[in-house]
């Protein structure tokens, strides 16, 4: 019953293809793609400093002299080209092409994250599910029992106290799985969010274990080394230093070449050229104050790399103890379920012969329950633990999981657009 109030569809889903829904049509992921391509243009920005810059020009002059006005006008066209700039423009270059490396690093990041978020979605909604499969199958036993109770209690074999036990049971039963099936709803309401559909019957997932790193140690190594974080500290060090070059170039001299051409209204044609040498003196201690500002944070893009290296191993290791201890969760679970599943059948047939009691059935049925919902805890926290060290190491990636999906390559807008010389629309027409 609680499963049917569930969105359900007629075929079933696989984790792998949720996955793949995820990364086509996730929100958050389209928003930071679209970040992305803003940031290539930053590349297109500052080539802007190789190129010339052309402007047309109309003039028309009034002027009063004793009474007499006249009127003049020109139209003319100037162009002004930048030979020499200290190599600002080369490094605002560079640096922009770094940050748009760190950029698709940080977008990489969000993939990776997207797809660890279905991952848990996922597995919440199956194991809601089962919990909530689990207490209406306890209701349908505590029923029985609160019918064989009043049976019992009609013909004077048990008393007031045994049928009110169970029927306080079977009422607190009712309530746990109300509480489930509200849970479940709002597990499927996240899985919507992420995945942009309703969870349909959804089947178990088994660990990715052909995916998972030898030991702790190598999955350390794998994720300090090549996790998206670390890789976009990395860039974000070099756009920095290139950053630190150009404003140092603000103390070189400026080459500056600059023409321009006019008509007047009287028939005088004018034409100019012009080439300035600009040596810096003195610049009021602001391009100085630059410099040692951006030194400071190429230090502080520096320290940010040991930070992300610090922050991906402590995640390795939480991620691979908790996979550890879920694993070895599970097989004690599964070993208590076994135990008090024989322990209740042991205890009905006691009481069958009046060496129990219905407290103690109910007791022994109350443990098997919560050994149940405990494995289905335990094998949530497993998966999700597994996927977590693949997210920790950098490699939950649509490649390495192998899934159907077209994956979006962020180098085809950097290509179409880094050297654009003009163009109001973007590379997708808009």
């Amino acid at each position: 019953m609680a499963v049917a109030l569930l969105p359900q569809a007629a075929s079933a889903e696989t984790l792998y293809q949720a996955m793949a829904k995820a990364y086509e049509n996730n929100p958050d992921l389209n928003a930071a793609r679209a970040g992305l391509r803003a940031t290539d243009e930053g590349v297109a920005l500052a080539k802007s400093g190789y190129r010339p810059t052309i402007a047309a020009e109309a003039v028309t002059t009034s002027t009063s002299t004793n009474g007499f006005v006249n009127n003049s006008a020109s139209l003319g066209v100037s162009i002004n080209q930048t030979l020499f700039d200290g190599f600002q423009t080369r490094n605002n270059v560079r640096a922009a092409e770094a940050q748009v490396f760190a950029g698709r690093e940080n977008l990489r990041g969000t993939e990776i994250d997207i797809l660890l978020a279905t991952v848990q979605a996922y597995a919440n909604v199956n194991r809601d599910n089962q919990i909530v499969s689990f207490r209406q199958q306890n209701i349908s036993f505590l029923q029985e029992q609160f019918s064989a109770a009043r049976a019992r209690f009609d013909v004077g074999e048990s008393t007031r106290t045994d049928v009110s036990l169970a029927e306080a049971q079977l009422a607190g039963a009712r309530a746990s799985l109300t509480a489930a099936i509200a849970q479940a709803k709002s597990s499927a309401a996240v899985y919507a969010q992420i995945v942009g559909t309703a969870p349909n019957r959804l089947q178990a997932v088994s660990l990715p274990r052909r995916l998972l790193p030898g030991s702790l140690e190598a999955a350390v190594a794998q994720g300090t080394t090549e996790h998206p974080a670390v890789l976009a500290a990395l860039f974000g060090v070099d756009a920095a230093g290139y950053a630190v070059k150009s404003e140092e170039g603000a103390f070189l001299p400026g080459v500056r070449v600059s023409g321009s051409v006019s008509k007047a209204d009287e028939g005088v044609d004018t034409a100019q050229i012009q080439a300035r040498l600009t040596i810096p003196i003195y610049q009021g201690g602001a391009a100085s104050a630059s410099v040692r500002q951006a030194k400071e944070r190429l230090g502080q893009q520096r320290i940010l790399v040991d930070s992300a290296r610090r922050s991906i191993e402590q995640s390795v290791v939480s991620s691979w103890t908790q996979m550890e201890a879920s694993l070895a969760t599970i097989e004690a679970n599964r070993a208590q379920l076994s135990a008090a599943n024989l322990a209740l059948n042991g205890v009905v047939e006691e009481r069958r012969v009046g060496q129990r009691t219905t407290l103690d059935v109910l007791n022994a049925q109350q443990t098997v329950l919560t050994a149940k919902e405990a494995i289905s805890q335990s094998e949530r926290n497993a998966v999700v633990a597994s996927f977590s060290v693949l997210a920790s190491t950098g490699k939950l990636t649509i490649d390495r999981l192998g899934l159907a999906v077209a994956n979006y390559r962020p180098e085809e807008h950097y290509e179409a657009t880094k050297d654009r010389w003009y163009g109001l629309r973007t590379v997708d027409g808009r």
